[in-house]
């Protein structure tokens, strides 16, 4: 069969993609099969007849199995799949946003994001959105965060967790960090001569997020020249939190290090 003809075997029919990834498991009777997906042999039948005619999957005895060409087809195809489903998940936040300044490997891995939620901050909720927000703070153990923007309430609440000992590591851009040189002054040397914070300056970036090892927190500009202060899209599996992480460690190699000012 052309790859056109087996490509549309598992694009256009959610039901044979989801033979191939059961039998993935194990081996199934056509009684299994049908249990499983509680649909009739009309039904089925014909799709698993497709299947063995493409050679991706095929029977001995009773059982249907995955065959060596469909392990290796869908060895590929599930990363294909969870990167459009965490497109579609949060479709008009990718849609909607500048994603210039997220590099493109970490673009490459964007479905380690497929269970992250965005969370709308509209005038309505803003202030529920911002408790949620120090209530994931408040349960971490550290904290890592790239800002590109400047809000007043942020040099308390970070020389707070500098109070309380929470390890920080913090990259400002350039026109963030000398605001809050000029205007908090001595916050930012109380923050800078803490045991366990470190600051760190960037050149411009369009991109703002903190990562704990709770939850990963991410806002995104709009454009160039506009952030958007509602939507951000928040994350707690382990897969949301690595790629947090490795986002920070790429801004981190492009940052240079203040210890004083």
């Amino acid at each position: 069969m052309k790859s056109k003809g087996l490509l549309s075997i598992l694009t256009f029919s959610e039901k044979r993609k989801d033979i191939l990834f059961l039998l993935e498991e194990k081996p199934c009777t056509l009684s299994d099969i049908k249990d499983y997906f509680n649909v009739s042999s009309p039904e089925i039948s014909p799709r698993i007849k497709e299947m063995l005619a493409c050679n991706l999957i095929a029977k001995t005895d009773k059982n249907y199995q995955i065959t060596p060409i469909g392990r290796a087809i869908i060895t590929h195809f599930r990363p294909f799949l969870e990167i459009i489903e965490t497109i579609e998940n949060n479709e008009s936040f990718w849609e909607d946003h500048y994603l210039g300044d997220i590099p493109q490997k970490m673009l490459d891995d964007l479905r380690d994001l497929k269970d992250c939620k965005v969370l709308s901050g509209s005038i309505e909720n803003i202030y529920e959105s911002h408790k949620i927000f120090t209530e994931n703070i408040s349960r971490s153990s550290h904290l890592k965060g790239v800002s590109s923007i400047f809000i007043p309430t942020y040099p308390d609440f970070v020389v707070g967790m500098a109070e309380r000992n929470v390890p920080t590591s913090l990259i400002l851009t350039e026109k963030v960090f000398n605001k809050v040189r000029d205007e908090h002054r001595d916050k930012l040397e109380f923050y800078l001569k803490s045991p366990n914070t470190e600051l760190f300056v960037v050149d411009d970036v369009k991109i703002a997020f903190v990562v704990t090892d709770v939850f990963f927190s991410m806002s995104l500009f709009f454009n160039p020249e506009a952030y958007d202060p509602r939507d951000d899209l928040v994350g707690y599996d382990p897969s949301a939190l690595k790629w947090g992480s490795d986002l920070f460690d790429h801004y981190k190699e492009m940052s240079t290090k203040i210890t004083s000012i």
